[in-house]
């Protein structure tokens, strides 16, 4: 489903490069849990962002199914990702003058869904994840968990083929953190591909394989 070959990604610095990732070689199969770890600054989230076309790499090749990613222009990448990828991040990434009911519909008036088939599909992610009463209030009303909630609704909303998760419960409390990480692993179950980066080891141990970034490199696989 997903083929990286040598990424590179780097930062021009007066007269050098400051690297984050070095030749990352990786495949992940369809149906796939895979953890991402390693320590503040190993590339872990630049890695997710450029999985998630939400960045490019410098060098090297990226394949999304039948699609050469690092050959496409921004709006055809951005498209890809539209259709094909939801993202959780740490930091919720809600819209704030957009009420959650709001925010829940703008992935699919991306995707252009008609207003009916819009209507059920926000009121099935209201009701699955019990904020119904929530829907008319703005993300600076809601509790951290009531966000991440959100946040995760609207990742899942258009059944996206595969969900990138950036610490998905780093600002929860630790029953929160189980609820989001149980109902990663049900996606997943259902034949949702999943990739999240944690620094949790509970986390990583709903996974199936764990891949280990040091210096921006892969380091060890298990």
């Amino acid at each position: 489903m997903i083929k990286l070959k040598g990424i590179m990604k780097y930062y021009k610095t007066g007269f050098g490069r400051t690297y984050v990732l070095r030749d990352v070689d990786l495949d992940v199969e369809a149906g796939e849990f895979v953890t991402v770890m390693g320590p503040s600054g190993a590339g872990k989230s630049t890695l997710l962002h450029i999985v998630g076309m939400l960045d490019t790499a410098s060098d090297g090749e990226y394949y999304f199914e039948d699609q050469t990613v690092h050959e496409l222009n921004e709006k055809n990448r951005t498209r890809l990702h539209q259709l094909n990828i939801g993202f959780i991040f740490q930091s919720y990434h809600l819209i704030d003058n957009l009420t959650v009911y709001e925010n829940l519909e703008t992935p699919l008036l991306y995707k252009k869904v008609k207003t009916s088939e819009r209507k059920g599909l926000v009121a099935e992610m209201l009701d699955r994840f019990n904020i119904v009463a929530k829907k008319d209030l703005f993300p600076d009303q809601l509790s951290g968990g009531q966000q991440q909630l959100t946040a995760v609704a609207r990742a899942i909303i258009m059944k996206p083929k595969i969900i990138l998760a950036d610490e998905p419960t780093g600002n929860l409390n630790s029953e929160q953190g189980q609820e989001i990480m149980e109902l990663l692993t049900r996606l997943n179950k259902e034949g949702t591909t999943i990739i999240q980066v944690t620094h949790s080891e509970r986390n990583a141990s709903y996974s199936r394989r764990i891949i280990h970034l040091l210096d921006g490199r892969v380091v060890k696989e298990e």
